[in-house]
């Protein structure tokens, strides 16, 4: 029994006494307060049945869908409980930080917990809880203001929980309502789980958008901004989303929920995020996605997420499935659920029309491309990446490319297009993934469950879509140390990666949106625009690059570019004209409190990557891209 083991152990034999409280018939009460969320403070009153006895409460930890420890309970402040009118002393455990001991009195069935949740005003490099409020719109994760018995799975605690709101705010949640007032709405019963799984946007600024009209099970956004002007959706982007549901549809060939809502933050206050849920998704993105076609073309946010509720939430690797939010999770197949959702994600943007074929060709260059200058790969394998994701969602960017990051996303996606063209091309075009995904994520239409799976379960389904060595075939892409990232499937498909200075389309909308100039592929780093905490700072650079070969780290801030100070203009222009020069690229650059000038000796030019067509070969990228379902028409009034 290991010591963390033997700690719950205790935990649990400590407050097994007093879970029996608590039943369907019994329910907690669980009143969150959304008044203050304009000064980024959550209210909450808990009402929890209890008898005599000790007590453990816990604060989630392990949060589903985030694969780490990320509860964020340093944010949970002004803990009170009242029992019979009385305070009751607490005590938190000195090991773990999430439980909190108590001893009930006699006499009493009770227990009141009054509390806040200080959502964080601005974005920090610190992995902690991002800002989920703005004067205008808050989004509510239940987790953020839950406190739970120990001793029960969340399946088998139920909560009600009631919600206030601004003046004049309006909601989106897939959690149903049983009742609502002016600013008060109380939600149906429900398990801890189903709480836990259905988070709440609103906001002043609120549309609704009906996606799937006279069919069941229904589908929406919910779409909730800082003003009025975001919300405008387009004809056009509306028809997309719902062919998006369409092509799910005809890919998984049955759901799992009884209605699936998106939860769209249009906001540049809130970090850009997205976590899967059943029922839903929690998707933030850039005030202007719906304003500039660039954003809403270049996303696979919200076909990503959406695909979870099948790869993730329905079916779900066994060492994600815990039964409740304090048990530790283990990633190790995280290549397959996030992985294989990297892939549809992009497919589904794809044949949906979201991302339209120029974009589509450009986001797979710019992915394929910084796999294959990873350097990191040479001594951490991929299967590692995923083992190890709890610590790396919290690494910093610099130093990524040697660090490796949580690659199991994009480089699991050329994984699976690589399985896509085997399968494919074994049957003679005859199957694809896509018969997998029928098979293993589809049958009969039910409501929200867990089926749990194993690395074995995926082999034993892969080999009865094709006859193929898919143990050996994934153990070495996992395993695999070798140089460049596994681009097999990209030329079975009938392109292959290179290099121009034509800038990237799909890179340069991410360069936009995330402030930052990406050299990777030329000089080998990228730097963050003037302005801000990251003002200036090389994000990465990476190892081998002729900037490394000069002296440059990341962390380092850019000054000055051949004397002049520094912009994304001069340092391009620079890039360019040392393609006729013998002379080097003179960089000053900050570091700490030292400055000093670094002599980049490169001569390439500007490179870029893209997607260009292996002659002689069929096109079967456009094959697995292209719409699968009817077409769904544009609509003209929604």
């Amino acid at each position: 029994m290991t010591f963390f083991f033997y700690r719950l152990f205790l935990l649990t034999a400590f407050t097994l006494s007093n879970v029996s409280a608590q039943t369907s018939q019994n329910p907690a009460h669980l009143d969150v307060d959304l008044r203050d969320a304009p000064r980024h403070i959550f209210h909450a009153q808990l009402t929890l049945p209890v008898k005599p006895g000790p007590l453990t409460l816990m604060y989630p930890k392990w949060i589903p869908g985030e694969h780490s420890p990320t509860g964020p309970i340093i944010d949970l402040t002004g803990l009170k409980f009242i029992v019979g009118g009385k305070e009751l002393t607490w005590r938190r455990d000195d090991v773990d930080m999430f439980a909190f001991h108590l001893d009930i009195p006699a006499g009493v069935d009770q227990l009141h917990a009054f509390y806040d949740y200080l959502s964080p005003a601005e974005s920090t490099n610190t992995f902690r809880e991002p800002p989920s409020s703005t004067e205008k719109l808050a989004i509510l994760n239940w987790y953020m203001v839950t406190l739970y018995p120990l001793g029960m799975t969340s399946d088998d605690l139920t909560y009600v929980a009631a919600l206030r709101l601004p003046p004049n705010w309006k909601y989106g949640t897939a959690l149903p309502a049983a009742r609502e007032s002016t600013d008060m709405i109380e939600f149906a019963p429900a398990s801890l789980t189903t709480l836990l799984d259905s988070p709440v946007i609103s906001g002043f600024y609120l549309r609704h958008i009906d996606l799937s009209p006279g069919q069941a099970p229904p589908h929406a956004v919910h779409v909730v901004a800082d003003g009025p002007g975001p919300l405008e959706a387009t004809p056009a982007e509306v028809q997309h989303l719902r062919q998006l549901v369409a092509e799910t549809g005809v890919l998984f060939g049955a759901r799992h929920y009884r209605r699936y809502d998106f939860l769209l933050t249009l906001s540049d206050r809130i970090p850009a995020d997205g976590v899967e849920h059943h029922e839903s998704s929690d998707d933030r993105t850039e005030e202007a996605y719906f304003l500039e076609p660039e954003f809403f073309a270049s996303s696979e946010l919200l076909s990503h997420e959406f695909t979870h509720s099948w790869n993730g939430k329905y079916r779900r690797p066994a060492g994600l499935a815990t039964p409740d939010y304090h048990t530790p999770m283990r990633g190790e197949l995280l290549w397959v659920y996030e992985g294989l959702t990297q892939y549809y994600g992009v497919m589904l943007a794809a044949r949906s029309g979201m991302m339209p074929p120029e974009m589509f060709h450009e986001y797979l260059a710019a992915t394929a491309a910084y796999l294959d200058d990873r350097p990191g790969r040479t001594w951490r394998d991929l299967q590692d990446t995923a083992v190890a994701a709890q610590t790396l969602y919290s690494s910093p960017q610099e130093g990524s490319s040697w660090r490796r990051s949580v690659d199991y996303y994009d480089e699991g996606l050329l994984i699976w297009l690589e399985a896509d063209t085997i399968i494919r091309k074994q049957s003679n075009g005859k199957t694809s993934l896509d018969d997998f995904c029928r098979s293993f994520f589809g049958g009969q239409n039910t409501g929200p469950k867990v089926v749990s799976y194993t690395f074995d379960d995926i082999v034993a389904r892969m080999n009865e879509i094709a006859d193929f060595d898919w143990r050996g075939f994934f153990t070495d892409h996992l395993k695999s140390h070798g140089p460049g990232a596994p681009l097999v499937g990209i030329e079975n498909s009938g392109w292959r990666l290179a290099f121009t200075d034509v800038p990237n389309q799909y890179q340069h909308v991410d360069e936009v949106g995330g402030q930052v100039l990406n050299l990777q592929f030329s000089l080998g780093f990228l730097v963050h625009a003037s302005g801000g905490e990251d003002s200036d700072k090389l994000l990465d650079v990476i190892a081998g690059s002729p900037a490394a070969n000069a002296g440059l780290a990341p962390a380092m801030r850019l000054v000055a570019v051949n004397g002049r100070k520094w912009s994304a203009e001069n340092l391009r222009d620079a890039v360019k004209r040392a393609k006729n020069s013998k002379e080097t690229i003179d960089l000053l650059v900050q570091n700490g409190d030292f400055f000093a000038t670094y002599h980049v000796d490169y001569h390439g030019g500007e490179r870029y990557p893209h997607l260009e067509p292996i002659s002689g070969k069929a096109d079967l990228l456009s094959e697995i891209a292209k719409m699968k379902a009817p077409a769904v028409p544009i609509p003209t009034n929604y």
